[in-house]
């Protein structure tokens, strides 16, 4: 459902502040929307869906509530209050909020940590956990910042959902048996059970595990069936008729005959809040994962659109008014929003009308439903609570990564073995670990063209590369948390290939980028610009290149140094930026769709059996150079092995030109006793020429490191100039 933007006449708001704050009022004022634009042809729909939840709604808000601990009444009321708010303002049709089992063992070990069941400390603070639960959730919806959930991984789900249905089922156990113990973790529950069961209760027990037994034959045969409904009134029945309750069967007592009462909460009881608060921010984060969840596999079915914020907004409010009027902590239930789905519910007014019949039939069987045993709702509870085991979903984590494997069994055995809200916030914890490390190691990838130039792939092991230019490929965002992990891969690259001057970045798959991402592709390019290169940029994203050029950095490379595609990236490193004499004369391989053309030299296999055989040639830096010239006696030969082009746009002072391929194919004729300096572009064709002279007799070979990149950028000196002749 799309939401418009509604500002009532009286609604004064500050224009500073409206661009900001302008979505609130559309969030707030949803019901006001909801309503206006209701269509009454879905009435009858949503009236029978209604009808069908609150059958289901009115046993699950008593059973809820004694997994919490808490009095019956406290469910109903919840599951009314939670129906009617978070049906008019949150976002999925078909959500119905209320009391959930997995929230309710979560408020059950919050509870415990400051108060005993059935005292009123420990029912004021049931109503501060919603209150705070609420306003966490309500904050995060205001805010926009529903997307954070998306970042805890739904194994945390799987594995809580997991264990707290092992729990809830083991705590069962002493209603269904009708064994009298106190116990407050899992495994002192089982050892007491075991401890206790010569105490077992038969009549209690026998009803409840008929009970299990019809509740798990009727899921299977007759899955349709309003089985709960049917069990409820059946073990009402033989305990009014029989007598039961005089036997020693616990029954539930005098159920609410009233309105949701009002509750004076300690709002400003900041010792009470403090207590409270790591546990009511469990409860709050585990309710919006489930909520999320619930909505968008529902909304995957009806093709609604889903706002999460106005759902966190719905979430929000409706615990907040559970908090007030003596309810409990709600989410949205996995149970009845599906069979709210299933009955045909076409708005959220389906879930409104279910509060409503909930409450209506809670004022109507109030004095029948004294009789209620416990033992029966045990027994739902239990066959519900292995429901929260979804076996097929654990099987598929565990066969699929490691990570979500990794984290659906630390929160599983987190949640059996250590205080709730501890193990919520581990599962938590460890899925956004977990996002960083991936986020923060970004996939660095050599790429070369496919077999018909068109495309990158990736680079397959020992598949030669272009001698220059060297491809990488950035899958991942450049922020402070990644940007070291780039830094030393293209690093790496750079030591790995000492050839390759140029690097171009394909960085389509890169969204963000901060300021220590543009200060790392500032270093990369320095070590480029280094061994006379530099670095380019392909299919980078409007978002990268307007960073770039807030921060300087696009100016700095200058328009040509971000290329569109790949095909019109590599033409024009190829016919602008590549050295042609090292594609013509030394590259053996054809990379790219421009490199078939060129003609092929075999003057490239004269030399290379040199270079394993003789000692790696002695080498000057340019300044060095600069010096030698200036001072040494007798002056060194310095030897340009380019082409006359390029020796006649600029060489250094006293140079003589011969070009690698006659200097390879024909014997030179220079001084042996003297220094024979050999200068090229960048330095791959003079080391080709060192060891060629080599071969011929010639010792005092020295390469000039950088080539005519280094010279150039290199100090300035004057310079004489010579005409010296072409040999």
């Amino acid at each position: 459902m799309n939401l418009v933007k509604i500002t009532p006449k009286n609604l004064q708001i500050d224009r500073s502040l409206s661009t900001n704050l302008n979505h609130i009022p559309a969030y707030l004022l949803r019901p006001v929307h909801f309503f206006q634009t209701y269509n009454r042809n879905n009435l009858k729909f949503d009236l029978i869906a209604a009808l069908t939840v609150s059958i289901i709604a009115l046993p699950q808000g008593i059973a809820f509530a004694l997994v919490a601990e808490l009095p019956p009444a406290m469910g109903l009321y919840a599951t009314v209050v939670g129906a009617l708010v978070g049906g008019l303002w949150g976002s999925a049709y078909q959500m119905n909020t209320g009391p959930a089992n997995a929230i309710s063992i979560l408020v059950l070990s919050v509870l415990l940590t400051v108060a005993a069941p059935g005292t009123p400390e420990f029912i004021i603070a049931a109503g501060m956990i919603a209150l705070m639960v609420g306003v966490f959730q309500l904050t995060i919806g205001l805010a926009r910042l529903g997307v954070l959930v998306n970042f805890v991984s739904h194994s945390v789900i799987i594995g809580f959902s997991a264990g707290a249905g092992v729990l809830i089922a083991v705590n069962q156990l002493r209603s269904l048996l009708g064994l009298q113990f106190t116990s407050r973790n899992l495994i002192t529950t089982v050892e007491a059970v075991f401890l206790h069961l010569p105490e077992i209760h038969w009549p209690t027990a026998l009803l409840g595990l008929g009970i299990v037994a019809l509740l798990m034959l009727s899921r299977k045969f007759y899955p349709k069936l309003p089985v709960t409904l049917l069990v409820m009134v059946v073990s009402i029945g033989l305990v009014y008729y029989l007598g039961l309750d005089q036997l020693g069967v616990s029954i539930i007592g005098q159920l609410p005959s009233g309105l949701p009462p009002f509750v004076k909460l300690p709002i400003f009881d900041l010792r009470l809040i403090a207590q409270l608060s790591t546990g009511a921010l469990a409860v709050g984060a585990i309710g919006l994962i489930q909520t999320t969840a619930i909505a968008r596999s529902i909304t995957a079915k009806t093709g609604q659109r889903l706002d999460s914020n106005q759902e966190f907004v719905g979430q929000g409010l409706a615990n907040i008014a559970c908090g007030f009027f003596s309810g409990y902590a709600s989410a949205g239930s996995f149970s009845r929003s599906a069979v709210t789905l299933e009955a045909g519910a076409k708005t959220s007014l389906a879930v409104i009308l279910s509060g409503i019949f909930v409450l209506i039939a809670m004022l109507v069987l109030a004095p029948l439903g004294a009789y209620l045993p416990r033992t029966a709702l045990s027994a739902v509870l239990i066959v519900t609570a292995f429901g929260l085991i979804d076996g097929a979903e654990i099987s598929r984590i565990l066969h699929g990564t490691l990570g979500d494997s990794i984290i659906m069994i630390a929160t599983l055995f987190a949640t059996l073995l250590l205080p709730l809200q501890f193990a919520v916030l581990i599962g938590i914890f460890i899925s956004f670990a977990r996002y960083i490390m991936k986020t923060s190691v970004p996939r660095v990838q050599v790429v070369l063209p496919d077999e018909n130039y068109k495309h990158f792939i990736d680079q397959q092991p020992g598949q030669a590369s272009c001698p220059q230019l060297g491809l990488i490929k950035i899958q991942g965002d450049l922020y402070f948390g990644a940007v070291n992990h780039v830094e030393e891969a293209l690093k790496q690259h750079l030591t790995d290939f000492p050839e390759h001057r140029f690097l171009l970045l394909q960085v389509q798959g890169v969204n963000q980028c901060d300021l220590s991402g543009v200060e790392m592709l500032e270093n990369v390019r320095q070590a480029c610009q280094e061994r006379g290169g530099d670095l380019f940029f392909v299919k980078a994203q409007p978002t990268i290149l307007d960073t770039f050029r807030s921060t300087g950095f696009y100016g700095q490379l200058g328009p040509d140094h971000f290329l569109g595609g790949d095909d019109e990236s590599i033409a024009y490193l190829f016919y602008k930026i590549l050295d042609p004499a090292i594609c013509i004369y030394e590259c053996r391989v054809r990379v790219f769709a421009e490199c078939q053309n060129l003609p092929k030299q075999s003057a490239i296999t004269d030399v290379s059996q040199y270079v394993n055989t003789m000692p790696v040639p002695k080498k000057i830096a340019a300044r060095q150079l600069r010096q030698k010239l200036l001072e040494a006696e007798p002056q060194p030969i310095i030897v340009d092995v380019r082409q006359p082009r390029e020796f006649n746009h600029e060489h250094i002072p006293r140079a003589q030109l011969i070009p690698l391929p006659k200097l390879i194919s024909n014997s030179v004729n220079l001084p042996h006793d003297r220094e024979i300096i050999l200068v090229c572009q960048a330095g791959r064709r003079s080391l080709r020429a060192a060891y060629a002279l080599r071969n011929q007799g010639y010792d005092e070979v020295v390469i000039l490191q950088g080539g005519m990149l280094a010279w150039q950028s290199s100090a300035t000196e004057p310079q004489i100039e010579f005409n010296v002749p072409i040999v």
